[in-house]
């Protein structure tokens, strides 16, 4: 059981800020990757709880209204995302 306090103590919650190049690159890879998945399921998720297809009306018809609500929904998510990585 003494073995195991020293590292326990080392993998706290407030400790997990990156203190080398790499791992800053790391860290920042992990976050941009996680973030742009999150984007887009919280616009797919936005896509399948509103009547009609979204994309297919961006894309299709060529909707500027549509297309800007989409932006919105992406930013949003995107905001969210940002304040919980920065906690």
């Amino acid at each position: 059981m003494d073995l195991l306090t020293p590292l326990l103590a080392q993998a706290s919650a407030g400790d997990w800020h990156p203190t080398t190049l790499v791992q800053a690159l790391l860290s920042t890879a992990v976050f941009s990757l996680a973030g742009t998945a999150l984007a887009i399921v919280g616009y797919k998720i936005f896509d399948l709880c509103t009547p009609g297809d979204l994309h297919e009306e961006i894309i299709k018809n060529r909707n500027v209204a549509a297309a800007v609500l989409g932006a919105s929904i992406i930013l949003g998510v995107c905001i969210v995302v940002a304040a919980a990585i920065m906690g």
